[in-house]
């Protein structure tokens, strides 16, 4: 078996079962996902909708392509149809586009909202403030064509485990609080997104249910 194959079955024996494993293939090119591929993983992570594209007609159907990066909203229009996660929803306007294009295909576009918990000012999302002012919102209770299945977010870019540690903590208390407030009864809403290839057991231990790898199974970006 090719190297990045065995990088994929030695991460699924280390990641617990209920955790999802996202391959980041973003800048790779097919050849390297389809090895990922040939060795059981499913789901990969792009963050451009323009490369996301161009590689979804190139490889199998079954794939489940999840949207990672950040989303503008004239780039919503071309993967709509066949998006099954997007992790970046990090505001009303882009949910609103989100909802209204799915909403021309007579699909249900899965989301997820993107919190800004990192010390970089960088780095998109919301305040546990401003997303629950959008879901208490009387636009948001007309969406039909979103459903929000969680949240995500990425920590510091740092070796200091213990903020990395306290920001995951951050993230998986505001899905707890979203839970309790707004989605107590909605079975669907159970993901938090957190983790990459150097904090994804960090992020493991404080409850992420869907980790983002790339390197670990790729290599580093050239």
């Amino acid at each position: 078996m090719n190297v990045i194959g065995e990088n994929i079955i030695s991460l699924k024996q280390e990641i617990p079962v209920v955790v999802k494993l996202v391959a980041v293939s973003k800048t790779k090119p097919v050849g390297d996902i389809l090895e990922a591929y040939n060795a059981g993983q499913r789901i990969f992570g792009e963050n451009r909708a323009g490369e996301m594209l161009l590689k979804k007609d190139q490889l199998p159907d079954d794939i489940e392509w999840h949207m990672i990066g950040h989303l503008q909203t004239n780039k919503v229009k071309s993967i709509v149809s066949f998006v099954s996660l997007v992790h970046s929803v990090d505001s009303l306007r882009l949910l609103k586009t989100i909802n209204d294009e799915a909403l021309k295909i007579r699909r249900v576009v899965d989301c997820l909202l993107q919190f800004h918990i990192a010390t970089e000012e960088t780095k998109f999302g919301f305040s546990i403030d401003e997303a629950m002012a959008m879901i208490g919102s009387e636009e948001f209770s007309k969406f039909e064509s979103v459903r929000i299945c969680g949240v995500m977010g990425m920590a510091t870019f740092t070796e200091d485990n213990s903020l990395v540690r306290n920001e995951f903590h951050a993230l998986a208390g505001h899905f707890r609080m979203l839970k309790e407030s707004y989605f107590a009864n909605i079975p669907g809403f159970r993901e938090i997104s957190m983790g990459m290839s150097g904090d994804f057991r960090i992020a493991i231990e404080e409850g992420s249910s869907m980790v983002r790898i790339g390197s670990l199974i790729f290599g580093e970006r050239k």
